[in-house]
């Protein structure tokens, strides 16, 4: 609105009519172009004011008659129900004989074997991953 009143104003002025509007007009096309960037782009859904989405695990069954009847969390599907258990004699044998502890160390296996081989490689990698950055063994 200012800029207008000062062009009316130079206007009376016959002589310098031309350089005023011509001063004037680069005057208002500077001042209306503020930046020459892209603005930022504008994320959805997540601002200040927004709350954060907290991701929440699954549900711990506390119930002790389906937890002894029923395998709670073998179900992988987001429709049905976890499977029952059944008797001891209905699973194959060698199901009872796995070992379910703490992996065996280097010096408990037989170097003929093929577990012993496998062990070895694997600390030569954990061994080769802890120099490469600079820690002491």
């Amino acid at each position: 609105m200012a800029l207008s009143n000062v062009l009316k104003s130079l206007t009376g002025v016959n002589l310098f009519n031309s350089h005023a509007r011509l001063c004037v007009s680069s005057l208002v096309s500077s001042s209306a172009q503020t930046r020459g960037y892209a603005k930022k782009a504008a994320a959805k859904g997540k601002g200040k004011g927004m709350m954060k989405d907290v991701l929440k695990g699954p549900e711990v069954c506390k119930d002790p008659l389906k937890l002894t009847s029923h395998a709670v969390g073998v179900n992988i599907y987001k429709q049905g129900e976890d499977p029952p258990l059944k008797s001891k004699e209905e699973y194959p044998a060698w199901l009872f004989e796995l070992d379910l502890g703490p992996p065996k160390k280097l010096h408990e296996l037989d170097p003929e074997s093929y577990e012993y081989w496998k062990r070895l490689r694997k600390e030569h990698i954990w061994r080769c991953n802890k120099l490469r950055k600079g820690k002491k063994i």
